[in-house]
């Protein structure tokens, strides 16, 4: 056994209602497990802790948890790997929301005309969007991910521009964009943007959405239908941390509470939106939030059955706020990786993908969480910037062929999908090149010419 876990380090600093402690047994809960019974919150702490009759993480127990939840996954999926080819546009790094685990944005004032403040960031125009992603698309991508920082000049339209330039509210997070070196544009504007040609577009998370409808009475459905009609087709479901509002009052207290990052997905669901949900563990909270969470995502797939895949994100803590604010010293170990991704499988009986992260967990790791209960190796990713900023090691984009050797090396199939899941192909691995079928512009070719070329100045330049 390991020593003590190091959850309760600097998490044990602050004064939470919720700790992990149960009166079940991990016996018990791993029975339940086994026997594909559902879990209770109880059951999770148990498993995520390796019981909480001990300190610190008892590996073979640990490998238990692993095991059931490898099996599992075979019943659910199969031995099929997937991932996608996409592409990470995102607009902005400007943002004054000042969540203490980011280290994405750029204070929104420096991007302003008349600042003398150099920053590292960017904005981007639709029109810049627009080429960056067209030129992604003959390239054969079939998906764009855009998730950027609360600009304080974005607005969700024209009307809603309107509004926010005649309120005289104080609390709305507004400017207008003359007052901005770069215009950028509406969240309308750069959806528009972004459909390119029958490409899948990702985007407006919670928060985003949140804040297009600032300072209206309009509903998030309002919000969404709009956004759909520009041409968004799915939600990711980041900004969710952890869904647990005394978590997001030390990590992010100027972001949506829990119960309206919930609104906000029903909403994009009930207007036939796809989403995704994620957590990001590893910071502050404990494994008792780290399983409400899981409850809260689970519950909300029993309403809407929209959920497509679930996303565990290890917090990268190097150059973020918390770290410099001496809050935490160090991220989640490798052993909490293994569990997070091993109870996210075998709790969320009713969300069928479950995702390993390269840019997180880097490569080798990242195969070892295929055993140990996900099945999607995330995408191409032609560019990212937020792990990156944060102090994350692992590369930015992943090519067709470094997907085949590493899948199967681990002896499971390569499957290109769609973002929804809904379509798939299997890859032969004896039948190079390998490059993507699936997109609307793709015809085999290889997205990079190898693992070490660098992504084309054109697709990859944020």
């Amino acid at each position: 056994m390991e020593d003590a876990a190091r959850t309760n380090v600097p998490r044990g600093r602050f004064d939470f209602k919720y700790v992990p402690e149960t009166d079940q047994s991990f016996e018990n809960a791993l029975a339940k497990a086994d026997d594909g019974e559902r879990l209770t919150v109880a059951d999770g702490i148990e498993l995520l802790t390796t019981g909480t009759d001990r300190e610190g993480i008892d590996l073979a127990r640990k490998e238990r948890v692993l095991e059931a939840a490898d099996r599992r996954r075979a019943e659910v999926v199969g031995d099929a790997v997937t991932f996608t080819a996409n592409l990470n546009n995102n607009v902005t790094t400007a943002c004054n929301t000042g969540c203490l685990f980011c280290n994405f944005k750029d204070t929104a004032q420096n991007f302003e005309a008349e600042s003398e403040e150099g920053h590292a960031g960017f904005t981007k125009t639709p029109a810049e969007s627009r080429e960056t992603v067209e030129a992604a698309r003959e390239m054969g991508i079939y998906e764009v991910t855009s998730v950027s920082g609360l600009h304080p000049a974005l607005a969700l339209d024209d009307e809603h521009l309107e509004i926010l330039e005649s309120s005289d509210r104080g609390d709305l997070n507004y400017k207008s964009p003359d007052a901005y070196e770069t215009d950028p544009g509406t969240y309308v504007e750069q959806i528009e943007a972004m459909n390119v040609g029958g490409l899948h577009l990702h985007s407006m998370t919670p928060e985003e959405a949140y804040h297009a409808r600032r300072g209206t009475d309009w509903s998030y459905e309002e919000v969404y239908g709009r956004l759909a009609d520009a041409g968004l087709d799915s939600v990711p479901g980041t900004a969710a941390e952890i869904l647990v509002d005394e978590v997001r009052s030390v990590i992010c207290p100027g972001k949506i509470g829990s119960d309206e990052w919930v609104e906000a997905m029903e909403a994009a669901a009930a207007v036939g939106l796809d989403t995704t949900a994620t957590i990001m563990y590893g910071h502050v909270e404990n494994e008792a939030h780290r399983v409400m969470h899981l409850k809260r995502v689970r519950d909300l797939q029993d309403r809407t059955d929209n959920i497509t895949e679930f996303v565990p994100l290890s917090f990268v803590h190097a150059n973020t706020p918390l770290a410099d604010r001496g809050m935490i010293d160090a991220g989640a170990s490798t052993h909490e990786d293994e569990l997070m991704i091993a109870v996210s499988r075998l709790f969320l009986d009713n969300v069928e993908n479950v995702q390993s992260s390269w840019v997180k967990y880097g490569d080798e790791q990242g195969l070892k969480m295929l055993s140990c209960g996900a099945n999607d190796f995330m995408g191409t990713i032609l560019s990212e910037e937020i792990t990156k900023r944060a102090g994350g090691e692992f590369g930015e984009f992943r090519s067709f062929s470094e997907y085949v050797e590493m899948i199967t090396a681990i002896g499971r199939t390569p499957v290109e999908r769609s973002t929804d899941y809904r379509q798939t192909r299997e890859i032969d691995p004896e039948n190079p090149p390998f490059g993507p079928e699936l997109g609307p512009a793709a015809d085999g070719t290889p997205l990079v010419a190898d693992a070490a070329s660098d992504a084309p100045e054109t697709v990859a330049d944020d």
